[in-house]
């Protein structure tokens, strides 16, 4: 069998067109393309589905045929089935070329000497490259930025995206080479992720940059490019880069136009990654919003016009990022570029976007009232070149906030916080002094409660937290107290404030204090030290708002930084004093009288399985000579696998009472009827317990991650594992659930084996068990693994694998190595 040779293909984006200090952004234009799909690939495959009673028979079968053009080396592939009437089949559709053709750019330079226009019979370079960047094109709708004003090329990382190339002479894998290079920064290098080399391949795969041919039309060749998850955001210059395979010196053709890369929520890799679809509408794609501010028992409501898609605000928001002096290498983690945004909306230290004014006196500015937008206050930035724009207050710095991370493609929102306190001595405790005679002591309360005060979360994983702190943060631009010596606040872990858990960054004190810290008052003693009079706990923290998901109402999200407040609410006071033990106070709350109750969690084996209730086993233990008493909460919620909890599904109290020295164990279960229809991809849940010992108040919390286990697809290999001659495996998997699943599609691939390919079974019921059976010749020897995977929304994380050990033939039929093998242990012997 003729097998065509591998090229590699590079691709690489010049930077920002190597801008000078100061020198403006700019972007422009060009025009769209639809997306041509490839070949189904080649395959023979034989289903059967057998249901708890019965049973169903194969079919019968056909061969398929592979023919390689002479004229193009083009392989071209054929797809044939042979399945049950239980099977439903579809093919990838044929290429439908756009009724229209792309019109090239204008402008276009080529760094080569000689022709810059194309004749036959020349070397191979460059004539124009098309971005397919029209607003309406398939680029732009695909990665969700034709909201964006003006036809740039505007996509999102980990997605591909279409461009196309105008050559001076057909293309001929064979003789030519060809890779793509992305530049962006002032000194951009491969080692940092800021000098992309993208090369040419035969299949895209996900998580790394390559470039795919789709079609090839005498000189015109279109290129699908494939971006990873983490791909550093910015602006990017593009080159492609043309040779011989003969050595010769290469020619580089510039395009004239960037590319902007931003976040993308809509891809699970990406760790700004948001899975419901109303919400992303909403915190990316919403350009208006409402802010709330007044007093809890009369909060007010404005509509601020965000703005990000408007005309120079993609750019503002890029020139920020620039002017932050942030290394570009450090643009692909969300976390590192919400720290500098929410530095850089305020210009307290680092001429940012706006200068804060709390005097009443505006004269020489705008009045934070007065503005009502985010895009005069960005465009004003910009086109000063930096100068930052008077004046703003929590309010403005929340909404201008919010523009630019919804523009990069972070998803983003302005919250406000009513009773908020500002806690100056991160004590995490709101504290009023007293002198002898009960009179305030000024230089002293410096602590405050605002009436309300707006910041922002943003939603992302944090892989640099343990699991189940991703989801929402909170950032905050309003130049309060400086973090690291700087003026910025966050992001700050959600989850991680309504816990307590104030030791995780970034400034989860400072925020904790603003909605859960107790109020405490402090009289000065006649020695000079002070003495507690009066602790208020529930002073701060009340009506913590934000605009609803599509809707202008108004959600109360204060469940989501603390636990609800009250004589019984026992976990909001674990969350407030295992806080406060990591404040400047730490023995503001009496410590335990003794630490001797131990909590774990103990999983089974190799886990719970799906389809079955969950047990797990709660071990406690009394170290202690006397009785002891506890209540333990439990909650277990969904959690996806970068550790963001989506929503909780089970709530309880568990009594404790332990013995003298006693363990105890408790089955813990969470029924199937509870988590059947609330799962994502991973079947992951996060058990969090916590309590207090009643006779020393020591606290008691364990956190615990564990995953549903599913089952595995069996794959037997049949007949013999020879190159070239046909072989077989069944595939065997059995639905562990008591229910239907919907749209089940297998997935079959090996390398040296077959192509990958699709296999859509349809349903398949409760319990039943469904055998596919694989046929396919062999092309390349040596070990390989036939590996296949099993999708639906029902069940994921079902797969399997076959280790098949390939073999030449000489013409007796007999394996070629293994002869080879025994000549070769036979010399020695002789020797």
């Amino acid at each position: 069998m003729f097998v065509k040779p591998v090229q590699i293909l590079a691709v690489s984006i010049l930077n920002v067109s190597f801008r000078m200090p100061g020198e403006r952004l700019t972007l422009r234009s060009t025009s769209e393309i639809g997306r041509f799909p490839g070949a189904a690939p080649p395959t023979r495959v034989q289903v059967t589905i057998h249901n708890e009673n019965e049973k169903q028979e194969e079919g019968g079968c056909r061969r398929w045929f592979r023919k390689i053009c002479p004229c193009c080396c083009k392989r071209k592939n054929s797809t044939s089935y042979d399945v049950t009437d239980k099977v439903e089949l579809t093919k990838v559709p044929a290429p439908t070329p756009e009724p229209t053709k792309p019109k090239p750019e204008n402008g276009e330079r080529k760094e080569t000497e000689g022709l810059n226009f194309c004749l036959p019979g020349v070397e191979l370079s460059v004539c124009s490259v098309d971005l397919l960047s029209s607003g309406l094109g398939q680029n732009r709708v695909e990665h969700h930025t034709d909201q964006f004003h003006g036809d740039e090329l505007i996509i999102r990382r980990g997605q591909t995206f279409q461009i196309e190339i105008e050559l001076s002479r057909p293309f001929s894998a064979e003789t030519d080479k060809m890779h793509l290079e992305l530049k962006t920064g002032f000194l951009p290098k491969v080692s940092k992720g800021t000098h992309v080399i993208i090369p040419l391949v035969e299949h895209l795969e996900d998580e790394r940059w390559e470039a795919k041919i789709t079609e090839q039309n005498g000189t015109k060749i279109k290129l699908s490019v494939n971006s990873p998850a983490n791909a550093v955001i910015g602006l990017y210059g593009l080159s492609v880069i043309t040779g011989s395979l003969k050595d010769e010196a290469p020619t580089t053709h510039s395009s004239s136009k960037n590319i902007v890369m931003l976040f993308n929520p809509w891809c699970e890799e990406d760790t700004v990654f948001m899975d419901d679809d109303d919400q992303r509408k909403e915190y990316v794609l919403n350009d208006t919003g409402r802010i709330y501010y007044g007093t809890e028992k009369q909060i007010g409501a404005r509509t601020w016009n965000f703005g990000q898609f408007h005309e120079g605000i993609l750019e503002a928001c890029l020139f920020v990022l620039e002017k932050s002096d942030m290394p570009p290498s450090g643009r692909g983690d969300p976390v590192n570029v919400v720290r500098v945004i929410s530095a850089m909306i305020n210009a307290q230290d680092d001429y940012g976007v706006l200068v804060g004014n709390w005097s009443g006196n505006y004269s020489d500015g705008v009045s934070p009232a007065a503005w009502s937008s985010s895009v005069e206050i960005l465009r004003k930035y910009h086109s000063s070149e930096g100068i930052p724009v008077s004046y703003g207050q929590c309010w403005v710095f929340s909404g201008v906030t919010t523009t630019v991370l919804r523009c990069l493609g972070i998803p983003a929102r302005s919250v406000t916080n009513f009773q908020s306190a500002h806690d100056t001595d991160v004590s995490l405790t709101t504290d009023v002094y007293f002198d002898e005679n009960l009179q305030p002591i000024d230089h002293l309360n410096s602590d405050s409660v605002w009436n309300f005060h707006v910041w922002n979360d943003c939603w992302m994983a944090r892989p640099d937290l343990p699991p189940g702190h991703g989801g929402w943060q909170a950032v905050d631009s309003t130049p309060q107290e400086t973090s690291q010596g700087i003026f910025c606040c966050g992001p700050a872990s959600v989850s991680a404030i309504r816990s307590g858990q104030v030791y995780l960054k970034h400034d989860t004190p400072f925020v904790f204090a603003e909605v859960n810290s107790d109020k405490i008052y402090w009289q000065r003693n006649l020695d000079g030290t002070f003495s507690q009079i009066y602790s208020e706990k529930k002073a701060v923290g009340h009506c913590i708002s934000t605009k609803a998901v599509g809707s202008d109402e108004r959600d109360d999200i204060t469940q989501l930084y603390k636990h609800p407040e009250g004589t019984d609410s026992e976990e909001e006071r674990i969350a407030v004093e295992t806080a406060s033990r990591y404040g400047s106070k730490p023995d503001v709350y009496s410590a335990p009288a003794a630490e001797d109750v131990q909590v774990e969690v103990k999983i089974d084996g190799e886990g719970p399985r799906m389809g079955s209730d969950a047990k797990l086993s709660i071990v406690m233990k009394n170290l202690s000579s006397k009785a002891r008493r506890a209540t333990l909460h439990s909650q277990v919620a969904v959690m996806h696998y970068t550790g963001v909890l989506k929503n909780a599904i089970k709530k309880d109290q568990i009594p404790v009472e332990l013995l003298p020295n006693e363990e105890k164990t408790i089955e813990w279960v969470l029924p199937y009827q509870q988590y059947q229809n609330q799962l994502m991809d991973q079947a992951a849940l996060m058990l969090t317990l916590c309590g207090r010992v009643s006779e020393t108040k020591q606290v008691l919390a364990n956190q615990t991650s564990f995953r549903l286990r599913t089952p595995d697809l069996k794959i037997l290999p049949l007949g013999d594992a020879v190159v070239g001659k046909e072989m077989s495996a069944k595939i065997t998997f059995t639905n562990p659930l008591p229910r239907m699943l919907k749209d089940v599609v297998f997935r079959v691939e090996g390398l040296g084996l077959q192509k990958g390919h699709e296999v859509v079974v349809g349903d398949v019921g409760g319990h039943s068990t469904v055998t596919l059976t694989e046929h396919f010749i062999p092309s390349q020897p040596g070990p390989r693994k036939l590996v296949a995977s099993l999708d639906c929304k029902q069940l994921t994380q079902v797969h399997g694998v076959a280790d098949i050990t390939l073999f030449f033939t000489d013409v007796m039929g007999l394996p070629f190595s293994l002869m080879l093998f025994n000549i070769f242990r036979k010399s020695v012997c002789i020797c």
